[in-house]
């Protein structure tokens, strides 16, 4: 895996399939409806996949990144947000249509021994197709990114980095920027972080486009009783310590994030250069060691079958049929709740659809907005 050979941690001896004997008796079941189908510019300068050379500077004002192909030019702008006194970084484009918030992903697989540190910049192939008919927006959350990362330690023993603070500040960011309704488009725990925030919020949410959710198989309650013991005794263990430190620092490495993303992308030759960089820096701000360890602890909070039995608005899944971390086996069971529209299978994909097939993905976030745009949604607005 991911991890160097001095330094890696296995609990999938601890594994249950879901859903288990309970969740059985209280979702639906497993009969779905399938349907198959930057960083510092004092640091370096990178190159898009369109071969334009890209700069970002986060140390000033709001800039403007051009991206895009020889036929069409789309900004792609950088912009700060204020938030409980924190400093949020989110990229926007398009000036009308719908608005859509497109929520990233992070965390460690269910060995411990594969971590990954995402952010906005992983929804660079989507941005500037998705606004040219819409408002499109991408948010570091915070903790992750280039956003503020406040250690844990200061809140006590109320844990900070919880699926509720994301869902509200993904609802506070809908209010205070987007100026009203969204979708959300999310991958992996960002779909928990959607659903969170739609379950708290219904009035902000028009529709939720979840790709490879996040089944939560470190949640305390997908463990079999003998051996929940352990896993808090593992979990202290890298919390706070010098090995949760040693283990972050084994895997925050160019080769290490390259290896990682070999594993969940099914079509390796999308691994680049660009993406390792774009992955790897933000997780070598200060702080994001305290953020990422405390995560990867937090084995509680809400499950995905939870949060879908609450949800009012629509939901389309896709789910890349050869994610090795979240098996479309399980998945497919999430595709039988009555909020779900569809369950898509992305043939030949993995765990990050949008960056790895975003041909596959693109045009589906853009059907199925449009089947629940409204005309006001539609209507040209101007992007604050």
């Amino acid at each position: 895996m991911a991890s160097t050979s001095s330094c890696s941690f296995t609990l999938s001896s601890f594994k249950t399939p879901i859903p288990n004997s309970q969740t059985r008796t209280k979702y639906p079941s497993l009969t779905p409806s399938i349907i198959s189908i930057s960083t510092q510019n004092s640091l370096f300068s990178s190159f898009s996949s369109s071969g334009r050379r890209v700069f970002s500077c986060l140390d000033t004002d709001p800039v403007a990144e051009t991206i895009g192909s020889s036929s069409s030019e789309v900004e792609v702008r950088i912009g700060k947000w204020k938030w409980r006194d924190y400093s949020i970084r989110y990229q926007y484009s398009g000036d009308s249509g719908p608005a859509l918030v497109l929520v990233h992903g992070f965390g460690a697989n269910s060995t411990f021994d594969t971590v990954i540190f995402l952010n906005s910049d992983h929804w660079r192939k989507n941005v500037p197709f998705l606004a040219k008919s819409h408002r499109v927006y991408s948010i570091d959350l915070i903790g992750y990114g280039y956003s503020d990362k406040p250690n844990p330690s200061e809140f006590g023993v109320n844990s900070f980095y919880t699926f509720e603070t994301w869902g509200a500040q993904l609802n506070d960011f809908c209010n205070d920027v987007v100026k009203g309704e969204a979708f959300f488009i999310c991958n992996s725990i960002g779909g928990l972080i959607g659903l969170q925030a739609a379950v708290m919020e219904p009035r902000i949410c028009k529709g939720i486009f979840l790709l490879n959710i996040s089944l939560r198989m470190l949640h305390i309650t997908k463990q079999p009783w003998y051996g929940r013991p352990f896993i808090r005794s593992f979990q202290s263990l890298l919390r706070n310590t010098a090995v949760g430190k040693f283990f972050f620092k084994s895997v925050a490495t160019p080769q290490s994030v390259r290896n990682i993303l070999c594993q969940c992308y099914h079509d390796t030759s999308q691994v680049t250069d660009e993406l390792v960089e774009k992955i790897l820096l933000p997780g070598l701000e200060p702080g994001a060691v305290d953020v990422f360890l405390e995560f990867i602890c937090y084995s509680g909070g809400p499950l995905p079958e939870e949060l879908l039995s609450q949800v009012k608005c629509p939901v389309v899944i896709g789910w890349g049929d050869k994610d090795p971390w979240e098996p479309i086996e399980l998945g497919r069971a999430y595709g039988n709740f009555s909020v779900v529209e569809e369950f898509i299978v992305l043939q030949d994909v993995g765990h990050c659809p949008q960056d790895e097939a975003p041909h596959l993905v693109n045009p589906l976030v853009e059907k199925f907005v449009a089947r629940h745009a409204s005309a006001k949604d539609n209507a040209s607005m101007t992007t604050v």
